[in-house]
């Protein structure tokens, strides 16, 4: 990898008032060249945001429809037309999703079709390090440019979701879900999302985080909402999440997507590699931000095979809160390992799920999908007092 600094542009933006947030995307863009820089008006453009699931835009679980119109109208002053948006939902249609978000009302005034996101193909990655295949939609294979609009939110597995992330919306359908089995620690499913950014690097030019308004705690679709009142801008992934990271106290060094990053050559982490453009990094440090700050581990404490009887209490798991629950049976489908390592059961006529924690391979994919919140990732004490492998 070319020994050269990345560069992050740090914009402030107070709301998603929408002429606000078009100019201050508009500043940060032109800090690094301007959008020429990365696209032109030949290229089949696709807008990449978050559409985790069909929510509104005050829950702040998805890319808000202000940055995502705002990239719009800076790409068609640019005489870039051949744009589309796309994005593969965590649970549900896209279609659904779009229209909860509000995004597809957006792109409807622009004429921006929503591209196939739950159909695609299996391609081939010879250079992978984690994998050699992925399922990519169909709407990924007819674009020749990317554009990623991730949302700045904490996540139980990998504990934050950012710009390498984002790009997991890419792979089609319940492939997502079979991705967690095949990819059964965050190690390897880290390494696996590096190689996903990695196969589509070519296409992938720029990086704008939505950190208006993000997402701490329970996320990346339980957590609160919290005023950052910043865009983070940059076409390093990994510097730009690195940078978030920071943003919230959390060392870059904890989270293996970063790590995994800069080790396989999609990008940067460190600081001295890593150049800040716009406003001062201080303005926006937020170390009371809601994030577990402990090292993601490799899934298992070193000493386990002797503490196996009493692995459940050492090691992170999902929890659910039976006064929240409603049964929907979500969580259940969600799971991705063929012996489920949830069923709903009924007790007292009432429905919440039961857990078989050693079947779990920690996806966390029921607390991502729980439409109410009533699941979270929690270390048991004596989890973290263990000493973790590589940490």
């Amino acid at each position: 990898m070319e020994n050269k600094k990345s560069r992050v542009v740090i914009m402030g933006c107070e709301s998603y008032d929408n002429e606000l947030v078009y100019e201050k995307l508009k500043a940060a863009i032109e800090l690094l060249g301007g959008i020429g820089q990365f696209v032109n008006e030949q290229e089949r453009i696709l807008l990449k945001p978050n559409l985790l699931r069909g929510k509104t835009p005050d829950a702040a679980i998805t890319t808000h429809p202000a940055v995502f119109e705002a990239m719009i109208r800076l790409l068609k002053e640019a005489n870039c037309n051949r744009i589309f948006f796309g994005d593969s939902p965590g649970f549900g249609a896209p279609g659904g999703a779009a229209k909860e978000s509000g995004l597809a009302a957006i792109a409807a005034n622009y004429e921006i079709p929503l591209k196939e996101f739950s159909h695609g193909q299996q391609m081939d990655f010879l250079l992978g390090i984690g994998t050699k295949k992925f399922e990519i939609a169909q709407g990924v294979l007819e674009s020749d440019a990317i554009i990623s609009l991730p949302k700045m939110k904490t996540h139980g597995l990998t504990r934050i979701t950012g710009a390498i992330k984002n790009q997991f919306g890419c792979v089609y359908g319940l492939n997502k879900g079979m991705s967690h089995a095949h990819y059964p620690n965050v190690q390897s499913f880290s390494k696996m999302l590096v190689d996903l950014n990695r196969y589509l690097i070519p296409k992938l030019r720029l990086f704008v985080m939505d950190g208006i308004v993000a997402m701490e705690g329970n996320g990346p679709a339980s957590g609160n909402p919290v005023p950052m009142k910043v865009l983070l801008v940059s076409d390093d992934p990994v510097a730009l999440d690195a940078t978030f990271a920071r943003m919230i106290n959390l060392d870059p060094t904890y989270i293996p997507t970063i790590t995994y990053g800069e080790e396989m050559e999609l990008g940067y982490w460190s600081e001295e590699n890593i150049e800040i453009l716009g406003e001062p990094f201080e303005q926006f440090y937020n170390p009371e931000f809601d994030v577990v700050r402990i090292p993601v581990s490799e899934g298992e404490p070193s000493t386990l095979s002797v503490l196996k009887p009493i692995q459940d209490f050492i090691i992170q798991k999902p929890v659910v809160d039976k006064e929240k629950c409603i049964g929907c049976g979500i969580c259940e489908a969600s799971c991705p390992v063929e012996k489920k390592a949830i069923r709903i059961v009924e007790r007292k006529r009432r429905k919440y799920p039961l857990y078989f924690y050693n079947r779990c391979i920690r996806c966390y994919c029921c607390q991502e999908m729980c439409p109410v919140g009533a699941i979270s990732v929690k270390t048991p004490l004596l989890g973290k007092m263990t000493i973790y492998k590589n940490n």
